[in-house]
């Protein structure tokens, strides 16, 4: 007569999956952002329940999350790209004019040549990161005032007008499907391919390896340079499609276009959960980072505090996120001690 083998508790997928959302980072995240919703929606119903209310709370966070993604992916192999906010106003800039100079152009010419351009300018700051071996943060500190330079001299005290844009491309702002933004929807796909290739792929499994340790990566013999390029470049190139479609969102591009995204950014990823240290985190963590970001920034406002106060709140979760980081750093590396101690 058999027995049936009896089920240790917190052992079976259920609870598996109970815990495993219960511990992750971006659960956290994901409740700090339902929170703002709901005290900001308690003071004042149309910030969620109107029509622009919910279509801008999908829709405002989309650009971010598609530079914030690419941050991460940098962020994870222990560097920084601080010129992302300059690819995406060089872009959004060229978006403009490309239709201006080139009447009936392709929008499919202009989204590429927004993309190529980014992925170009993240391959410079690759390049220089991986060979010339020099920190992210002084290579892509100089490329940020290089690039913003470009724009603008180019375009000096010029500026795009949506009326210099066709019609259908100013439509991709504010076209919506069964309700939500064709923007947010666009960025979600973005997020879902680049949490796949990060999840799946060698090459992105490599990304994380390299982050926790770039030395013993290139001992194991890790592509180390190609790597490191291939996450500026995505960058970049996700900054030039945020750069293409800022143009479609706001139809207006000055030479300040993009201007501090950088640091929101780097502020996204981090609050999201991607460690600073590199070889932590996730693009869904940095994605919900964009979106808490943007969300504390329309809600503050609502609950009647100063545009300081809502700098100092946005502040606070970054050191807190980093210092949440650190004392999770610190627990695991005495569980691991812990656990080769009781193994000898």
């Amino acid at each position: 007569m058999s027995t049936a083998t009896p089920v240790r508790p917190g052992t079976s997928p259920a609870a598996k999956l109970v815990s495993h959302v219960a511990t992750a980072r971006e659960s956290g995240i994901v409740l700090a952002l339902v929170l703002i919703i709901v005290v900001a929606t308690l003071n004042n119903p149309t910030f969620l329940f109107s029509p622009d209310g919910f279509r801008d709370l999908l829709l405002t966070p989309s650009l971010l999350l598609l530079v914030a993604v690419g941050q991460a992916i940098v962020v994870i192999t222990r560097n920084v790209d601080l010129s992302v906010g300059s690819v995406v106003g060089l872009t959004a800039y060229l978006t403009g004019r490309l239709f201006i100079d080139v009447p009936g152009l392709p929008l499919v010419v202009v989204f590429l040549a927004g993309i190529v351009v980014g992925g170009l300018l993240g391959l410079v700051n690759g390049a220089l990161v991986a060979y010339a071996k020099v920190p992210a943060l002084v290579i892509t500190l100089g490329t940020m005032y290089i690039y913003r330079g470009i724009n603008v001299a180019w375009a000096g005290s010029n500026r795009v007008n949506a009326s210099d844009l066709p019609a259908d491309f100013r439509g991709l702002g504010t076209d919506q499907v069964l309700g939500i933004p064709l923007l947010t929807i666009l960025a979600v796909v973005v997020l879902i391919g680049a949490a796949w290739y990060l999840r799946n792929l060698r090459s992105g499994r490599e990304l994380y390896a390299i982050g926790s340790d770039p030395a013993a990566a290139h001992l194991y013999g890790l592509k180390v340079n190609r790597r490191v390029i291939g996450a500026f470049v995505t960058s970049g190139a996700l900054a030039g499609l945020a750069g293409v479609l800022y143009a479609a969102r706001y139809g207006t591009v000055a030479s300040n276009a993009g201007f501090g995204w950088e640091l929101q950014a780097i502020g996204a990823a981090v609050i999201g959960g991607v460690a600073i240290s590199g070889g932590v985190g996730t693009v869904w963590g940095a994605a919900i980072g964009a979106y808490l970001l943007l969300t504390i920034n329309r809600a503050l406002p609502i609950l009647g505090i100063d545009d300081f106060w809502q700098r100092a709140v946005v502040g606070a979760l970054i050191l807190g996120a980093i210092v949440l980081d650190r004392v999770l750093a610190v627990r695991q590396s005495r569980k691991l001690t812990a656990e080769r101690e009781t193994g000898r």
